[in-house]
């Protein structure tokens, strides 16, 4: 793709996700959503291959059935209330037909089949920003909107999201398609303590998008998109490979990395909002996501295939890239012992 359009795209997505953060306005909110799905459309699509367009066309009808559905529940509420303030939305049947569109927008059961599609057909990079930046806007809405949403229908979303978003990415042999169950798996621990915490749920969507841009970045650099490819990859660069199984772990949430911080304030929180059994079911969910973690964390660095690559070992790779991933890996399997300080900064 030619540099300048991909500048004007990726310019064009960081606006729209700056004018829906800031705005108050739900019009303004949706213009935001709208200019996030145009700015990404290009990219997801830019390989001209079928499969690609396939995806482009998934992800723009999902995303406008969506914004659809925002604009009717903004109106809705606006009849009923005279408000078109974000954080005015009182109508019980606006605030339900605002959670769908969300859910939808995110990829939460049941809305999530486009998105597991929508990633396999990207480049590892669109889908880096499919997985992170494109879920910023709805979230803030959620977040904006809290305290009016219903518990009973967030939570059940929430506990169905991590149990299908488990049990639907053991079977997969696509890097791509796991790491998208795995972002509903997370998106699940995201939507049950937005209601109680909202501040948990930034603070949760905060650390899954500095471990899934440091996994979709490393994949990147050593051009791995299944796990048959994954197993010989190890022979390129060993120690990328090294950390990368670190940061697989981290992202199961396991107890000494980063990834263990936001499971244990919201199993913490949701013990404290009496709902204990939720807790104990979403956390005996994830056991689910953890089984193919640890399956890529196999392929990555423990499993030596029946034939060995005869390639070099490469000590250069490119620079730039190399210093990013070093800083993110640092950052997703340290962080947490320093959780008191990040605590109270959030």
């Amino acid at each position: 793709m030619n540099p300048q359009a991909n500048l004007i795209f990726i310019a064009s997505l960081l606006l729209g996700t700056t004018i829906t953060i800031s705005s108050n306005h739900w019009v303004m909110a949706w213009t935001g959503l709208e200019i996030n799905t145009l700015a990404i459309l290009p990219l997801i699509s830019k390989s001209h291959h079928p499969r690609a367009i396939e995806a482009a066309t998934k992800y723009f009808l999902t995303q406008a059935a969506a914004s659809a559905l925002v604009l009717f529940s903004s109106m809705t509420n606006a009849w009923h209330t005279g408000q078109w303030d974000i954080t005015q939305l009182t109508h019980p049947t606006s605030s339900l037909i605002l959670t769908s569109a969300i859910a939808m927008k995110l990829g939460l059961v049941p809305f999530h089949f486009w998105f597991p599609e929508v990633l396999q057909g990207s480049p590892l990079t669109t889908g880096l920003l499919l997985s992170t930046i494109m879920k910023l806007p709805p979230i803030t809405l959620l977040y904006m909107t809290s305290p009016s949403l219903n518990p009973t229908l967030l939570t059940t979303l929430a506990i169905l999201s991590t149990a299908l978003g488990g049990w639907m990415g053991l079977n997969q042999t696509q890097v791509r398609k796991i790491l998208a169950f795995s972002s509903i798996s997370h998106l699940g621990w995201m939507a049950i303590i937005i209601i109680y915490n909202p501040k948990l749920t930034l603070l949760n969507f905060y650390l899954y998008a500095m471990m899934t841009a440091t996994i979709f970045l490393t994949l990147n650099s050593i051009k791995v998109l299944k796990l048959s490819t994954l197993m010989t990859a190890w022979t390129k660069v060993p120690a990328m490979n090294a950390m990368l199984l670190l940061t697989l772990l981290s992202l199961a949430g396991l107890p000494p990395l980063t990834g263990f911080l936001p499971k244990w304030l919201i199993i913490q929180e949701l013990t404290k909002q009496d709902m204990a059994p939720a807790a104990t079911l979403i956390s005996l969910l994830s056991l689910l996501s953890l089984f193919f973690y640890l399956r890529l964390a196999y392929c990555t660095t423990i499993t030596l295939p029946p034939h060995t690559t005869n390639h070099m070992k490469q000590w250069r790779t490119n620079k730039s890239t190399s210093i990013t991933i070093a800083i993110l890996t640092t950052m997703s399997v340290m962080l947490l012992p320093i959780s008191p300080m990040i605590l109270t900064i959030v």
